[in-house]
């Protein structure tokens, strides 16, 4: 009777030892190793079309329950072109992408803005460790030039940098480096690097607008020719610091670096709204510098170049 009722007590441990193992499982699938292509079909595992006309195609996606980070193919309006981009989603908590009629992606970083791809395009991270985006036709569009770099996997992290890594997890190729038109929380803009909006909504490519960091401030302004500067921030005194100027987004502020660094106290700062949920901010095709946040809806919560500097 004793012996019955110890193998009946371990038997109900090992169940209960392996229903949490597999409850506590990811879903989510942020990694993807050498030697893979993707095609931009509906056999890709996540193939989600959204009630404002756009779609998403992820290949990689990081986390589960709520606005996470995603990378893959994205459209918007006809779905005649696609980007390559990283990209917000509204999850389950089996990472499957939910709330087509509200949860509408929201793009933070795209790599062909100026080159859309057709149905049928190829990505692929070949076996050399290069990251390669081919058109439907075989021509060849975008790539990260990683190939010899030892590149080991490609990976989307909690914070939606794509990265290229390898031994030791060393960061040989990532996203953060290469801003489009938007920031997340904890991406840095650096010293001639720029953020530059789109012509529209629908129309990705390169716009009118700018935004730069130089070793005076941050700047707004038209690409024209000259430039016409509309907003500025000016920070005064003398060089402290022996790295590149740069701005960092911070929950609570736009920290601005431009004679000092980390972990100095920033020569100056934009407030943001602390965030509650998801935030990232975009330089709109109207020359805004907005803060969204994820509010049962995508809520602009701030405007930067309203808060301080001057409009000139």
């Amino acid at each position: 009777m004793k012996t019955q009722f110890i193998c009946s007590f371990l038997f109900i441990l090992c169940f209960i030892l392996s229903y949490y193992s597999v409850a506590a499982q990811r879903y989510d699938y942020p990694i993807a190793n050498l030697s893979t292509t993707w095609t931009n079909n509906e056999s890709l595992p996540h193939s989600v079309p959204f009630t404002d006309g756009s779609k998403v195609r992820a290949i990689l996606l990081r986390g589960s329950f709520g606005p996470k980070f995603a990378c893959g193919f994205y459209c918007n309006g006809t779905c005649d072109s696609y980007l390559f981009a990283v990209f917000i989603v509204q999850t389950n908590s089996g990472s499957g992408i939910v709330m087509p009629s509200l949860g509408f992606p929201q793009v933070v970083w795209s790599a062909n803005r100026n080159h859309p791809v057709k149905l049928g395009a190829k990505l692929s991270l070949n076996a050399a460790g290069d990251l390669v985006l081919w058109d439907a036709d075989g021509s060849h569009v975008w790539s990260t030039n990683t190939a010899g770099k030892h590149v080991a996997g490609m990976q989307i992290t909690d914070t939606g940098n794509l990265v290229l890594f390898g031994a030791n997890n060393m960061i040989v190729w990532q996203s953060f480096d290469h801003p489009t038109d938007s920031l997340v929380p904890g991406q840095k803009l650096f010293e001639k690097k720029k953020l530059i909006a789109g012509v529209s909504s629908t129309n990705w490519r390169e716009g009118l607008y700018a935004v730069e960091v130089t070793n005076k401030g941050l700047f707004g302004y038209m690409r024209s020719n000259p430039r016409r500067v509309y907003y500025k921030y000016l920070v005064n005194g003398r060089d402290r610091s022996k790295e590149r100027s740069y701005v960092r987004f911070f929950n609570g502020s736009l920290g601005l670096f431009i004679h000092s660094a980390e972990p100095s106290r920033p020569d100056g700062a934009i407030r943001v709204p602390t965030a509650s949920s998801a935030q990232y901010m975009k330089l709109m095709p109207d020359g805004h510098l907005r803060v969204l946040e994820w509010q049962s809806g995508w809520r602009v919560v701030a405007d930067l170049f309203g808060v301080r500097g001057r409009r000139l």
